[in-house]
């Protein structure tokens, strides 16, 4: 007859809690962090922070939103990464960062296996303007003018790897105009510059150019979306200003760390679509220049693993380092 001591009997019971760390049907049962891997204020943050309360309030747990912007997205990513598999430590992550930072450097996470992903939360809308003086008025003048012009177009863009940047690289390749990326580390000298008209033009978010637009500093050109932008309908998308390239990624998503049972996972993306539907939400975000999205967990790692592919071709193809 086997003899247990108390202290064999509890090892035993931590034993089977750590071989069943989470069941859906109790989660969530304490506050849950959300790491977001941009700085406060920006439309990631914001957007995060609006699903948190919509989420808090559905479950009755709190959701904390926590911001890890150093290191490019490492940092947050790893941490998420090392995080126990139970659902209370979640990303919020662009899907172009995902991809571009490993294919830049070496990274200390893994991009597709180390997280189960959830859903996609959002789409991020972005904008070619140029300065209102701009001689261009169509996105073919422009490019026309870049070919023609000695040097090329100059695109400003907020950093290395950014969407922008590598929209713009993209429209470059598949048009054949010269485009020179010029780096900025904030959004107030780029858009000072291109108000200037000392750039040719910049791929930004509709909430920061829609105030200088209003005031007649800069025009739109097109819209990088696969539909125009409602508040301004006659403004046509990149394809129907005759620029067919493949798409940057302007996905934002959210993911667990890898191994976290898939019931879990399904029980988070329930309470996380559930959300996507709230008025408020789609209220928020349009004011942001995004647009409500959601997928399956395998629909996002599809395009996680299609990102990774696609997005960091181009990355190595563009021989980028970070600066």
């Amino acid at each position: 007859m086997w003899k247990w001591s108390r202290w064999g009997v509890l090892a035993a019971l931590i034993g089977c809690q750590w071989l069943h760390p989470a069941r859906a049907e109790d989660y969530p049962n304490r506050p849950v962090t959300l790491i977001v891997s941009f700085a406060p204020g920006g439309i990631t943050d914001v957007m995060a922070r609006v699903y948190a309360d919509i989420v808090s309030r559905n479950v009755g747990q709190r959701m904390v939103v926590e911001n890890r912007a150093t290191g490019a997205g490492v940092v947050a990513a790893t941490s998420v990464q090392q995080a126990a598999p139970d659902g209370y430590t979640l990303l919020v992550f662009a899907g172009a960062q995902n991809a571009v930072l490993p294919a830049m450097q070496s990274v200390t996470y893994d991009p597709i296996n180390g997280f189960a992903p959830v859903t996609v939360l959002f789409n991020l809308v972005n904008f070619l303007v140029v300065p209102h003086d701009s001689p261009a008025n169509t996105l073919g003048a422009l490019l026309a003018l870049g070919r023609s012009k000695p040097g090329g177009l100059s695109a400003g863009t907020a950093g290395v790897g950014t969407t922008g940047h590598l929209t713009a690289a993209r429209i470059g390749l598949s048009t054949n105009t010269p485009i020179q990326a010029v780096q900025y580390r904030g959004g107030a000298p780029m858009l000072a510059d291109l108000m200037a008209g000392r750039l040719d033009f910049a791929l930004l978010a509709y909430n920061v150019v829609k105030g200088q637009v209003a005031a007649g500093k800069l025009r739109l050109l097109a819209v990088d979306a696969d539909q125009r932008w409602p508040d301004t309908p006659d403004v046509p998308t990149l394809s129907e200003a005759g620029v067919h390239q493949p798409k940057v990624a302007s996905w934002f998503a959210l993911a667990a760390p890898g191994g976290t049972p898939a019931p879990l996972v399904q029980r988070i993306h329930d309470e996380f679509m559930k959300a996507s539907q709230d008025a408020e939400l789609t209220r928020r975000a349009r004011e942001n220049g995004a647009l409500i999205v959601t997928t399956t967990p395998a629909q996002l790692r599809e395009l996680m693993v299609l990102e990774a592919a696609d997005t960091g071709g181009l990355v190595r193809q563009l021989g980028l380092r970070p600066q």
